[in-house]
């Protein structure tokens, strides 16, 4: 009985057969053959829009950045920054000052409305009638107003209210150093002099040492049991150590005055080289309708958080004799954390992308400069492409920052 060999070309068939039904191959070819498509149809979507443009002779590009508005900015942080003021600005410088404007608001939100929610929150879970209502009111209110209408309120009702003085009067306080009118709110601005340097390096060395006695402090607790009283030692050297290099180099640091003086009718306005600060009114009204809207959803995400720790983590802390403010602190936050975190992240993104609203109000954020300059240049396709790609790279970074704290927050399995 003879066995019949098996042919070259038999065998590659079979070959190539079996790779078509390996599930590793299959997913691959699928997941290239569909980002081509992807490509492809985004590429012919791109290539289309610019044989309309041209069948229509009207320009693109981003050649536009380089030239001249026909508008000038309103004096905010972002010109400071920029230092636009005496010189031809560009289009460019623009959405320059609208971005820092931006990331203003935005960090200013996030940071209010952080701490704000998280006392809210608690207090959403007090047995105190009266801090459990006025959370409970709070909430309630805010988070079911239209943030648009919360924008209006503070601008309109609030800052705008016949109480306040016009550009002609002021209220002045602590000890007439800064002064309030419809304008805004006046205030000195620090000049940093010659070996201030000095004064953040230490603040850096002392942020530097905070997370190693925080790396040590934990060590040693798990080693020990004992605590080490990390607040305070973190307060000596965020600052006291800078406020000690501050005063050994002979305190380098001048406050120039608000120059608030009177040209004709119109008052001159600070932010700029020798008049002192100035906080628009526009950037008040966004920063606490922002702060405070968010601090309604962030308190409701604390309160849920808060009542997803088992309550046997509780009896077991007060039955080791712990006090209940170092329970909350010690043991239910930090589990508590870990249901908060995520949902935490998307009211920090919508802080950053509701801030686009201020259009509303003409606070010269990106989003408003995006606008502005689109209706001048007609470059909707560009403009609209850079504005995307921002708000994008702002989310991402958020994303980032807040995914790396969630991972430092999860359970280790050991």
């Amino acid at each position: 009985m003879t066995a019949s060999a098996e042919t070259p070309s038999s065998g590659s068939s079979r070959s190539s057969g079996s790779l078509l039904y390996d599930p590793k191959v299959r997913s691959i070819f699928f997941q290239v053959a569909l980002i081509l498509a992807v490509l492809l149809f985004f590429g012919w979507i791109v290539l289309n829009t610019m044989a309309n443009l041209r069948a229509r002779n009207i320009s693109s590009g981003f050649d536009f950045l380089g030239n001249t508005p026909g508008f000038q900015t309103v004096t905010t942080l972002g010109t400071y920054l920029m230092d636009v003021s005496g010189r031809a600005i560009t289009y460019l410088d623009v959405l320059k000052v609208g971005l820092i404007n931006t990331l203003l608001v935005a960090v200013l939100g996030i940071v209010t409305a952080t701490i704000l929610g998280f006392v809210i929150g608690v207090f959403r879970l007090s047995n105190n009638a009266v801090l459990y209502g006025f959370s409970t009111v709070y909430v309630e209110l805010l988070r079911n107003t239209p943030l648009l209408l919360q924008i209006f309120f503070w601008y309109f009702a609030a800052l705008r209210a016949p109480w306040v003085p016009d550009a002609r009067g002021k209220v002045s306080f602590f000890w007439d150093n800064f002064h309030f009118n419809i304008t805004g709110l006046y205030g000195p601005y620090p000049l940093p002099q010659t070996g201030f340097g000095a004064t953040l390096w230490a603040l850096v060395i002392g942020l530097i040492l905070t997370f190693v006695m925080r790396w040590w402090a934990k060590k040693r607790q798990d080693a020990t049991g004992k605590q080490f009283p990390i607040f305070w030692g973190a307060v000596g050297l965020i600052l006291g150590l800078p406020l000690l290099v501050f005063l050994l180099t002979g305190a380098p640091l001048r406050w120039e005055a608000a120059n608030f003086v009177q040209e004709g009718p119109v008052l001159r306005r600070g932010f700029q080289k020798g008049e002192g600060m100035l906080i628009i009114p526009e950037l008040i009204a966004l920063w606490l309708a922002l702060s405070l809207y968010t601090a309604a959803f962030i308190a409701e995400i604390v309160r849920a958080g808060i009542l997803a720790v088992n309550k046997g983590q509780t009896e077991a802390a007060h039955a080791l004799g712990i006090s209940q403010s170092k329970n909350l602190r010690l043991v239910v936050i930090p589990q508590a954390l870990r249901v908060i975190i995520p949902p935490l992240t998307s009211q920090y993104l919508n802080i950053t992308k509701n801030s686009s609203l201020a259009v509303a109000i003409a606070y010269p954020d990106f989003f408003s400069q995006v606008q502005i300059s689109l209706n001048q240049t007609g470059r909707a396709i560009e403009l609209i492409v850079i504005a995307m790609l921002v708000y994008l790279t702002f989310s991402l970074i958020t994303s980032a920052i807040m995914n790396y704290v969630n991972s430092r927050m999860k359970l280790v399995e050991r």
